[in-house]
């Protein structure tokens, strides 16, 4: 049993003891009980914690067993390994909640969610996300165990049509099929918390940025290929492969889904139960990035465990637990594959992307590209395309707003941030209500701020937001009324609040409050407390735009209504900025 002390024994009398139960066990068949006898000295018991994602957590766990068996140790102290089957994003959501952090789309924890020693998920993209979004958070080592490529699985009649296996599909291929035509029915498994669907996703809008000639166009493709994915998205992985065709009659081939980013391994899986019209798993250029499940030892590990989390990672470096794979349907952590492996029809051996992403931002536009940057984008890009939202823009046109931007090429903050703002409309679709505010001080008589577009269908409204855009300009000698427009802008978004969307305020701002005729920030905040009603949330979203924004006064409000406040200090970086805030969800939308 793991953590069983043994004792030493000496002399004579310890060898004919040894010998007789040796032969006792050998003649019984208990293998495993001679190896525990003649296994190194240890005392006293450490555990070490393993959360391993579900499709790898059986080779882990069998590892651990065989390595308990011989008498698992470090330092002279026994070790025992407890291995759970954990989906990755749920871990995730703990680590994030443990540094007070959220992740795009991925939510809150579960209240009894536990942290291990050691977490392999299926991909480092999740550890680079949530070093994005906590600095705090440095894992050790991060070595991959195995590799799981990410294709497009197809039934193999619809894979037939397009030429495989005899030609080799691009990315690029996949884009105008997908976004010229009904024929092909597409799905995905929602990327920000299934990391073989966010490769997909990372590959497609690599595509759709390259196949634009400018930005407006490509901003077009990349928009067009994100809905047409979320037409077909899944919560669940289990939930989207139901979806591919359980007949081989025409019409049950044309009804089901054709085409879907997975992990190869779903593909093995799948094929494995015999269905009548099995997958072909196309391994498309240039490649997306593998699962790669990273042996990420968690930061703040005692020493002891840290050390044991090490021996134990030895053992997961050899043959033997590269045959384990096989089974599991995975490859090793090179790309090639060991015994007891059923490779899908054409597979590439080795395959799958540099199971590593870069740190750094890409901006070469290659599918396998992750930087943390990319992935933060993309997943903001996903999130404004495909949720509904009703949400009031709030655009400071002060004085300072005309202040130019040495990194962007001189031009004032008002053309950069309208920039942004044109940019992001152009992310909703039709589903979206939206409503334009423009404010400085005495904008409209007394009154700080005035409307310029109501809060209306932007299938009604669109050019009319467009051209209202186009047309603010900066008060001169305007200064900022910010909390004054900020009450008011609350109290219209609450006023006609929806059910089923995200109801948000988000406004855009290069100054704190300078209305000493206006409401105090302790009398704001007094009132918003009164007013805010949980079952009818209202996000307010504040993006600080340079070195004269407040940041203490933003966050006072924001924690009082819910949303955030994200400031740049150059400018020139609000788009991203932009992007990230609008895509800021929270983890229920009252219904």
């Amino acid at each position: 049993m793991p953590g069983r002390h043994r004792r030493r024994r000496n002399g004579r009398t310890t060898g004919a003891i040894a010998g007789a139960v040796a032969l006792v066990l050998v003649v019984v068949g208990g293998w495993f009980g001679y190896q525990r006898w003649v296994a190194p000295d240890c005392s006293g018991e450490l555990r070490l914690t393993v959360a391993a994602a579900p499709e790898i957590a059986p080779a882990v766990q069998a590892t651990a067993e065989a390595w308990m068996a011989d008498g698992a140790a470090v330092d002279g102290t026994c070790v025992a390994v407890d291995v759970t089957a954990s989906e990755p994003v749920d871990v995730a959501a703990a680590i994030a909640g443990q540094h007070g952090v959220s992740l795009n789309g991925v939510g809150q924890a579960s209240g009894n969610a536990v942290l291990p020693t050691v977490w392999v998920p299926d991909s480092s993209t999740w550890l680079l996300r949530l070093r994005q979004q906590a600095p705090g958070f440095d894992p050790g080592s991060g070595a991959s165990l195995a590799r799981s490529p990410v294709v497009v699985a197809m039934p193999e009649p619809v894979a037939v049509e397009l030429g495989w296996p005899q030609k080799r599909i691009g990315w690029s291929d996949l884009l105008k099929t997908i976004t010229t035509g009904t024929r092909l029915r597409t799905g995905i498994v929602e990327p920000s918390r299934d990391a073989a669907g966010l490769s997909g996703l990372l590959s497609l809008a690599a595509a759709a940025q390259a196949a634009g000639a400018n930005g407006a166009e490509a901003q077009r493709v990349t928009t067009a290929a994100l809905r047409t994915l979320a037409t077909g998205r899944a919560a669940v992985r289990e939930e989207l492969i139901a979806r591919f065709p359980r007949a081989t009659d025409a019409a049950s081939i044309a009804s089901g889904l054709g085409a879907a980013p997975l992990s190869e391994r779903d593909v093995v899986e799948f094929n494995a139960r015999k269905p009548p019209v099995p997958l072909a798993a196309l391994y498309l250029d240039p490649a997306p990035l593998s699962l790669d499940y990273p042996y990420a030892v968690m930061p703040g590990a005692e020493p002891a465990r840290v050390a044991a989390a090490e021996r134990f990672f030895a053992q997961l470096d050899t043959p033997a637990f590269r045959s384990r794979l096989g089974g599991q349907g995975l490859r090793g952590p090179d790309g090639t594959w060991g015994k007891d492996f059923s490779a899908p029809r054409g597979a590439p051996s080795p395959a799958g992307a540099d199971p590593t992403p870069s740190t750094e931002t890409n901006s070469g536009g290659t599918a396998a590209g992750g930087s943390a940057a990319v992935i933060e984008r993309t997943l903001s890009s996903w999130s404004v395309a495909t949720q509904p939202g009703r949400m009031l823009a709030v655009i400071d046109v002060s004085g300072s707003m005309l202040e130019t931007v040495p990194t962007a090429n001189n031009a004032t903050r008002m053309r950069v941030t309208l920039e942004a703002a044109r940019r992001g409309l152009g992310l909703f679709d039709d589903s979206w209500a939206l409503g334009l505010w423009t404010f400085s001080t005495e904008l409209s008589g007394s009154r700080d701020y005035r409307q310029l577009v109501p809060i209306g269908p932007l299938s009604s409204q669109r050019s009319r937001l467009e051209r209202e855009l186009a047309a603010i300009r900066p008060k001169r000698n305007g200064d900022t009324g910010l909390f004054d427009t900020i009450l008011a802008a609350y109290r219209t978004v609450q006023e006609d609040w929806e059910p089923g969307r995200v109801n948000s305020v988000v406004m855009l701002t290069d100054g704190k409050n300078e209305d000493a005729n206006g409401i105090s920030e302790s009398a704001l905040i007094r009132e918003l407390k009164r007013i805010v009603d949980p079952d009818r949330p209202v996000q307010v979203v504040i993006i600080g735009i340079g070195s004269e924004v407040k940041r203490s006064e933003l966050e006072a409000i924001t924690k009082t209504t819910g949303g955030g406040v994200f400031v740049t200090e150059d400018p020139a970086k609000i788009g991203d900025i932009f992007l990230q805030a609008i895509a800021l969800r929270p983890t229920t939308v009252p219904r």
